[in-house]
């Protein structure tokens, strides 16, 4: 299948500002776009594009003073498959997990541990290790938390939104992950594009979503494992963008100065 994709923001700046952009989809998901993926930037400026250290593809930016849109719509080949699904999925022992995945079982700016191990532990203390146990994390966090797009808040943390018991998307995440690091299982934090393919339209704006992965050994060895808190189903079309240990590795804008956000429009279509 193909899916249209791309997104429309504008800002305003009352000076220069520079800004890093996360924008692109993720470099493992190059290879299936079907037309170039070229962001626009109305007034034209200097753009630099770089690999950050997690592998994401990121954007240097100065803003011009006054009104800047940057823009884009391009079309990525899709399996069309659903998330994966591999219950027999184990949990591995901490001591046999690859270096590089270490670092998602330790606490981030969003995803307290600290303040969520010994709840972690009551709640999931007796469930089933490896993807049962990531399931029944999953599940909790679905009901634990109301979706409402008007209480998004850019500091709530994992602890933070368990107490409140609401928040969006990158909320159902940020806690379900610090969950899973909690019970010694690593996972990361994940944001794309999610359209209403194969489920009934959403009337709320397309956004870009959130969702996480965990490091499982599967019946192909170890690997990533998708999995959505605020959903929990299998989805499809998902189209990443980037990975890190929370929000904060993976903002879609990051400016260093005050910028008014004018204009904000996602669209992820199926094409006939």
């Amino acid at each position: 299948m193909k899916i249209r994709t791309g997104f429309d923001i504008a800002f305003d700046s009352a000076q220069p500002t520079p800004m890093i952009l996360m924008l692109s989809i993720h470099p493992s998901r190059l290879p299936d776009l079907v037309t170039p993926q070229a962001i626009s930037f109305d007034p034209p400026i200097p753009c630099h594009q770089y690999e950050d250290a997690l592998g994401n593809l990121c954007h240097r930016i100065v803003t011009p003073t006054g009104p800047l849109t940057i823009s884009a719509d391009f079309t990525v080949r899709d399996s069309g498959l659903p998330d994966a699904y591999a219950p027999d999925a184990r949990q591995f022992a901490v001591q046999n997990l690859p270096d590089e995945v270490l670092v998602y079982l330790l606490g981030s700016r969003y995803c307290d541990t600290d303040k969520l191990s010994q709840t972690a532990w009551s709640l999931f203390g007796a469930t089933p290790e490896g993807w049962a146990r990531v399931q029944a994390i999953v599940d909790y966090t679905h009901e634990r938390i109301r979706f409402d797009y008007m209480r998004a808040d850019a500091t709530r943390s994992a602890h933070d939104g368990f107490m409140q018991r609401e928040g969006v998307c990158r909320d159902f995440a940020h806690l379900a992950v610090t969950f899973c690091r909690c019970m010694n299982i690593p996972a990361r934090y994940c944001t794309g594009y999610l359209g209403d393919i194969g489920v009934p339209k959403d009337p709320a704006p397309m956004d870009f979503s959130a969702w996480f992965e965990v490091y499982l050994d599967g019946p192909q060895g170890g690997c990533w494992y998708t999995f959505d808190a605020r959903h929990n189903a299998p989805r499809i079309g998902r189209i990443v963008m980037a990975r890190g240990r929370d929000a904060t590795d993976v903002a879609i804008t990051t400016n260093f100065g005050y910028v008014h956000l004018a204009r904000f429009d996602v669209h992820t279509d199926e094409m006939a």
